[in-house]
């Protein structure tokens, strides 16, 4: 059964594992890259960990008994504080299309609804078909916003929004 711990300094050790997985795992999901996150002190991915834990934003890391299997955070907007941004989401290779995806953005969908968010929103890389239709899958929409992908201009980042509530 997967379960859901909210990221901690507590379980920062397992944030800091599954995140450095998901950049050698997945490069052109994310803004960052594994030869940059690999280079921080274990004191920033404390802070990191506890920046997860302040109002208006939440992460999560998905286990399956004591292996970490998937990672997801969200924060609200500072000039839009009733959206909120999904990112660094991931899911192991070997728990993809099992419901992992699907329970890590329930529970941003649960957090955001109880925050009072009306919308979240997130980007995907256009590279990404894998990622673009699970999210279509769970509701999400283009808007039709792009923008380069930093760390590759050949590339864009897909702008995809889910309304919660009218």
């Amino acid at each position: 059964m997967i379960t859901l711990q909210r990221i901690a300094p507590s379980n920062v050790l397992a944030f800091k594992t599954v995140r450095l997985r998901a950049l050698q795992d997945s490069p052109t999901a994310f803004g960052s890259t594994y030869a940059r996150e690999s280079q921080i002190s274990d004191e920033e991915w404390l802070e990191r960990s506890r920046r997860w834990t302040r109002e208006g934003s939440i992460g999560y890391l998905a286990f399956d008994g004591d292996l970490c299997c998937g990672l997801v955070a969200c924060y609200t907007e500072e000039k839009s504080p009733d959206r909120g941004h999904i990112v660094s989401m991931w899911v192991d290779p070997a728990y993809r299309r099992s419901g992992v995806g699907q329970t890590l953005i329930n529970g941003i969908r649960t957090w955001a609804t109880s925050s009072g968010l009306r919308e979240l929103m997130l980007m995907v890389t256009s590279i990404n078909t894998g990622a673009i239709r699970f999210y279509e899958r769970l509701g999400f929409r283009m808007t039709g916003r792009t923008e380069p992908y930093p760390n590759d201009p050949a590339f864009v980042e897909h702008e995809m929004t889910l309304q919660l509530r009218a």
